[in-house]
């Protein structure tokens, strides 16, 4: 699937879409800043997989600090075989630009 802009997922999560959005950063990053997603660190993103088997699916965003971590935990879910995974472009540091929280 596409990757998807800052814009277009608040946009999305404004009118209350259904998506399953995934923080791939680490805890204390998703403690500082977070945008409500399921915070799973991109190093347990692999163990978890199976447990995220009824999203196979389902649109999901995957997103990180600038979009790179997110680019690689898009790459291993597609992989195992998840079909509609999309990275956030610019991750939270875009996000923040946009918005000013």
């Amino acid at each position: 699937m596409q990757d998807i802009t800052v814009q277009e997922l608040k946009h999305r999560l404004d009118n209350e879409e259904q998506l399953f959005v995934i923080d791939v950063r680490e805890p204390y990053e998703y403690e500082e800043f977070n945008i409500g997603a399921e915070n799973i660190p991109l190093g347990n993103l692999p163990a978890t997989l199976n447990q995220l088997e009824d999203y196979k699916d389902v649109e999901i965003v995957v997103h990180c600090r600038s979009g790179k971590r997110s680019a690689t935990a898009q790459q291993l879910m597609t992989q195992a075989g998840f079909s509609k995974v999309r990275n956030l472009l610019g991750g939270m540091e875009d996000w923040k630009r946009q918005f000013a929280v």
